[in-house]
């Protein structure tokens, strides 16, 4: 299951080896073990822009995803792509008083989710059915040993094919 990793974000630090076992962990769990998916970090004003380009909504938001599974270029090893606007998570995080690091992995989830065909837009009955997930996900995660290895953005990780899933939360699709 490759995961590549790409960030664009330079001004804040999180654990980018923590967030490549937690996706493959995450990829576990939803039954996509041989799927590949792209998890790309970005500023707010890049994420403004692929929500502006993507939903037609001009702002930032926290997290977009593109399913690679639907739509006339479809694929069956491609899951798809999560983008994460990294300073909105840390807003977020800071609001919410968690982490960073528990803020992206919550993001992470939610875009995998998407990705998977999950859409708490489509009903209320869908919307308690994703967010019953997402909390079983991060119950399994946090029972995951945890190593000490921060990265520092930009490092390390190879170029991901990453586009876009959203915060104020919509699934996208190629």
């Amino acid at each position: 299951m490759p995961v590549h990793m790409q960030s664009f974000v330079r001004s804040v630090t999180f654990d980018q080896a923590r967030l490549d076992r937690l996706a493959r962990a995450i990829l576990s769990d939803v039954g996509e073990t041989s799927a590949e998916l792209g998890i790309l970090f970005v500023g707010d004003q890049r994420m403004r822009g692929f929500n502006r380009q993507y939903r037609g909504k001009d702002r930032t938001t926290d997290v977009l995803a593109f399913a690679m599974r639907e739509g006339p270029h479809s694929s069956e090893i491609l899951l798809g792509d999560v983008v994460i606007a990294v300073p909105t998570a840390a807003r977020q995080a800071k609001q919410g008083h968690r982490s960073l690091d528990e803020e992206l992995t919550v993001l992470l989830v939610h875009g995998v989710l998407h990705l998977c065909g999950y859409d708490h837009e489509r009903s209320e009955k869908e919307a308690r059915r994703m967010h019953r997930r997402e909390r079983m996900i991060l119950q399994s995660l946090a029972r995951l040993p945890k190593r000490a290895s921060p990265t520092r953005h930009g490092s390390t990780i190879p170029p991901s094919r990453a586009q876009s899933m959203d915060g104020s939360h919509a699934m996208l699709h190629r």
